[in-house]
């Protein structure tokens, strides 16, 4: 065994270009750099996605359902099939040990070399799932290596890397086979894993009981004992724990040091004298819950203290948010500065502009929308009053952030729908004042391990309770051909007096998409379904002040049935509306759906929403509706969007500005997430990590990770 390296020597040895491995030639090194393999770190860290055990070769009799298996065969029939039902040709190979018959299928492949590889009285060795299709058992594309004219025993002697034990199975890249995969990571773990060192400090890696990180490697790409936690079907064990609990450490760690160094900046402390937010108060038609009151007591705490606030306000829908950010809003004001609110589109830009000029106008302050459809005398304008320092409040999307937008004192800054702006656009916000406070404000429930890896770096507050008078709502699916059912609903709670929502994903047909539009829609639900009611249309491209006037017209039940696409999603409250209708609901996320719902059920009475789901609905797209109707739940609604989409495209996209995971799964690995969270965190408050010999590879290894996006010069 050699001796460990320095961390510093490892991050060397690791560099290594795959150019350099024994067997690796010009070709195979263009497919591997396809799958983004260039170095020996990148081929120690594209660990297997399952593992074959082939300890165990069994008879065709003994095969199990459901299973991964190895068995030795002789071909006794091979050729091309054709079947009706799929309407396509495929390759079948039938096979026998004496003991029964499996068939073997492919149904992408190429004729000739299959027909030359079974022919018949060929014996093999195959692997794969076994499935079951009434009394016959199949596999599909199965691994195979023909034994000719050898035994068993001898081919297992011969090939020990690829018989008698566990195997792994790489995610592959076209024109790269399982067994030259195993034989070039096989190479590269041997010789390279050894000299892999862990640079997170021995104390916290002897507390979490971790392997060493060169023992984790080889262990997770050739288990040689397994323990008894280890799976097969993910690789989860001992191994790959220590590997994700590296990953997880260091992405907090960075958190920790971007929240501490936050902490450590001076701010601006406000003086808090409620000149406007008393007369807000006054105004609003309701009192403020007790969660409203509890979590705008934290940011004023927050905005009171010398050092910028960086918090996230997490409240389902409907649980009043915007006048927390309001009175945020106007604590910043009455201390003579600026406030900037930025929204991920221009149409919630919009509407929180209308919400809170209107609010504003009231007790004689200014707000003003940026958005980046404005043309460019227009822009301009704004951005000189805002340099100017003569409006108070600004509303707008990203446009907010960039070049060109200055202004005369930012006090604070507040981000809506948090998740579908990264870390960076925080830091970018940050920069337009000296030290402003952040609020981030989200209606979309994120589960906690999610919640830990994006705001890791904020302190978090929570609206659990909403407003009195709430009724439950009452959700469920229709099939297109049963739309009729819910048209009937809706005009019995019309007559009765109240209001209703149908909403439509375009605003007008496109030649590509067969959905209903909202604008012709709305023509004929007038002329043809409820011509004793009056409709109106709402959509993204109506000018801010005709939509306004639609609004408000809804609100003062001037229209009884408003046809819209997901302008509505957010801030739009009007108690009297009782049913929703969502036309071709699977093509909306489960988090924009709850948000749709969340716009009735304000009021006492009972209230609806109507999911119409479309004859080609997917799967996923069917579960995600089920989830939906079976609960109200923000928190669980979004554990299972999660689930069903996966981290990544739940984001939206890729959060910019965290590092990315390898190994580490946000939903098989929360707990790990916790104990790493803690143990970075316990590290960034100790005065020695910045400074001491002891932390330097720790600190180096922080650096590499997250390279400039921590904005903190004194790691090093």
């Amino acid at each position: 065994m050699p001796p460990t390296p320095t961390y510093q020597r490892s991050r060397e040895l690791l560099a290594t270009p795959l150019a350099q491995i024994r067997g690796v030639g010009p070709r195979l090194l263009q497919i591997l750099a396809k799958a983004g393999l260039n170095t020996v770190e990148d081929a120690l860290y594209h660990l297997p996605h399952r593992y074959e055990d082939r300890r165990e070769i069994r008879r065709i009799a003994q095969l199990r359902e459901g299973r991964q298996e190895v068995f030795v065969g002789e071909v006794l029939a091979s050729g091309e099939t054709f079947t009706p039902k799929a309407r396509k040709r495929i390759y079948e190979v039938v096979v026998s040990d004496g003991s029964a018959q499996v068939s073997l299928k492919w149904f992408h492949y190429r004729k000739d070399w299959l027909k030359k590889r079974f022919c018949v009285g060929t014996r093999a060795v195959f692997t794969g799932e076994i499935k079951r299709f009434g009394p016959i058992r199949e596999i599909h594309h199965p691994d195979s290596e023909i034994l000719g004219d050898k035994s068993l025993e001898q081919v297992m002697t011969e090939d020990p890397m690829n018989f008698g034990r566990i195997l792994p199975v790489y995610p592959l890249t076209e024109g790269l086979s399982q067994k030259v995969a195993r034989k070039i990571f096989k190479q590269v773990v041997d010789e390279f894993a050894p000299f892999a060192v862990s640079p997170i400090p021995p104390h916290i890696l002897k507390k979490q009981e971790l392997l060493s990180l060169s023992l984790a490697l080889a262990e997770c790409h050739w288990p040689e004992n397994p323990e008894p936690d280890f799976d097969l079907e993910t690789g989860a064990g001992r191994a790959r724990s220590a590997l994700v609990f590296d990953e997880f450490f260091f992405l907090e760690l960075g958190l920790a040091l971007k929240r501490r160094g936050v902490v450590l900046e001076p701010g601006i402390a406000f003086d808090v004298t409620h000149k406007y937010t008393r007369p807000l108060a006054q105004m609003l038609p309701y009192r403020l819950t007790g969660a409203q009151r509890h979590v705008l007591g934290e940011i004023k705490q927050d905005m009171m203290a010398p050092h910028p606030m960086n918090r996230l306000v997490q409240g389902d829908v409907g649980s009043g948010k915007t006048v927390v950010a309001l009175m945020a809003a106007l604590i910043a004001i009455e201390n003579h500065t600026q406030v900037a609110v930025i929204a991920p589109t221009e149409i919630l830009a919009e509407q929180h502009f209308l919400q809170f000029h209107d609010w504003l106008e009231k007790l004689g302050l200014r707000a003003i929308l940026l958005s980046g459809s404005l043309g460019p005398k227009d822009k301009a304008q704004v951005q000189d009053k805002i340099r100017a320092g003569e409006v108070d409040l600004v509303v707008g999307t990203h446009a907010v952030l960039q070049q060109g937008v200055e202004f005369k004192k930012l006090g604070l800054g507040i981000i809506d729908e948090q998740h579908r702006f990264g870390v960076l656009q925080r830091g970018i916000l940050r920069r337009k004042g000296e030290n402003p406070d952040i609020l981030v404000m989200t209606a979309t429930p994120i589960p906690r391990t999610l919640s830990l890896t994006l705001y890791g770096d904020l302190a978090l507050s929570v609206i659990d309770e909403l407003p009195p008078g709430r009724t439950p709502i009452k959700t469920r699916v229709l099939a297109e051909s049963r739309r009729e059912e819910g048209y009937r609903l809706i005009k019995k709670e019309l007559e009765q007096g109240r209001q209703a929502y149908i909403v439509y994903p375009l605003v007008e047909e496109s030649e590509k998409s067969d959905l209903l539009a909202a604008a012709a829609a709305a023509e004929t639900l007038q002329s043809e379904v409820f011509s004793d009611h009056k409709v109106g249309l709402l959509h993204g491209r109506i000018k801010p002040q005709e939509k306004e006037s639609v609004m408000k017209a809804f609100k003062n039940r001037e229209i009884d049935l408003l046809v819209a696409t997901t302008v509505i999603e957010v801030g739009i409250d009007v108690p009297n509306a009782s049913v929703m209708m969502v036309e071709h609901a699977e093509r909306f996320g489960l988090a924009q759906l709850h948000q749709l719902r969340g716009r009735v059920g304000r009021g006492a009475e009972k209230s609806y929403c109507l999911l119409v789901q479309s004859s080609r609905c997917s799967q996923d797209g069917k579960r995600r509706l089920q989830v939906m109707a079976e609960t109200t739940d923000g928190f669980r609604i979004a554990e299972a969007d999660l689930e069903i989409r996966g981290p990544g495209e739940f984001l939206g996209t890729r959060q910019a500005g965290l590092p990315d995971f390898r190994v580490a799964n946000l939903l098989r690995d929360g707990r790990m997430l916790e104990s790493a969270r803690t143990e970075a965190f316990r590290l960034a408050e100790n005065p020695e990590f910045l400074s001491a010999a002891k932390y330097a590879d720790t600190r180096l290894a922080l650096m590499d990770r997250w390279g400039s996006r921590l904005e903190l010069a004194s790691i090093g």
